[in-house]
């Protein structure tokens, strides 16, 4: 007999009734639009406190609820890191120079249910060094999606991702993870970005959660600022990182926030 949607199973991760992909695609969709029109706000000599003051405003015009604004505390519509910042850098006024790579994280709530995705941006052009770190960092996201489909498990996924990373001499970040999410921000499963297969929950159709790779050039290893928020690679090396907020359907995933604007790498125009 088969078992019921909407259970949890014994590793705590909720599996989602079919009808319930609809309401992820619409909060991935607007996430993942926003992301889109912010190229636009990327260039040097804007500040990161500007760009999420733009974020804010759309959010809001959307009809939408920002998930970060209030969230243990902090008070922005977005993560924004600069160059060794590896995540969760607060938005400030800083402005960024010719050459800067920066990741976006936003979170939106549309009608209960939580978009989440980050990408990468240019201030300019960047640095060869840079732009092969974005490219493998892309890449790597894309080859953990590859291993999602029923009767995988989760460290197939971080395999699949610590082998392409390490293979280009590149380190994965591993003081943070993805995680499940739905109608609540942050739940089981820790989605790892390395493992080894075989390993950990079985993926099962109905599962809904993020994989965001954090690439280094340089070591994985990471400190957190005294602001309590902000990651830095310890080397100070340039880091990158790409997410996805997926479902894992019968044959494979699908990828809620995907770019309308077909712009989810910053050297692509569409």
């Amino acid at each position: 007999m088969k078992e019921k949607r909407g259970r949890i199973t014994r590793d705590g991760i909720r599996i989602y009734e079919p009808e319930d992909f609809a309401g992820m695609q619409k909060a991935g969709c607007l996430a993942a639009r926003l992301l889109d029109e912010v190229i636009a706000q990327v260039r040097p000599g804007i500040s990161t406190a500007e760009i999420d003051a733009y974020i804010t405003r759309r959010i809001t015009e959307e009809g939408a609820t920002s998930a970060t604004i209030g969230y243990k505390g902090y008070r922005h519509a977005s993560c924004i890191s600069v160059n060794h910042v590896v995540c969760h850098g607060i938005p400030g006024d800083k402005r960024l120079k010719e050459g800067d790579i920066l990741n976006i994280d936003i979170t939106v709530i549309v009608d209960g249910w939580y978009g989440d995705s980050s990408r990468m941006y240019v201030a300019g052009r960047p640095g060869r060094k840079a732009e092969r770190l974005m490219q493998v960092t892309h890449d790597a996201l894309m080859k953990g999606i590859e291993a999602v489909r029923p009767g995988n498990t989760f460290g197939d996924i971080g395999h699949a991702i610590q082998t392409h990373v390490e293979a280009q001499r590149m380190s994965v970040v591993r003081d943070f993870c993805g995680h499940g999410l739905g109608r609540v921000f942050h739940a089981p499963p820790n989605v790892l970005h390395y493992g080894r297969p075989g390993t950990g929950p079985v993926l099962e159709e109905g599962m809904f959660f993020t994989i965001e790779p954090m690439v280094n050039l340089g070591r994985p290893e990471t400190k957190v600022l005294k602001d309590g928020w902000t990651a830095v690679t310890r080397d100070r090396s340039l880091s990158a990182q790409y997410e996805h907020s997926i479902g894992v359907t019968a044959d494979g995933a699908e990828i809620f926030t995907l770019s309308p604007a077909g712009r989810f790498h910053p050297t692509w125009e569409g």
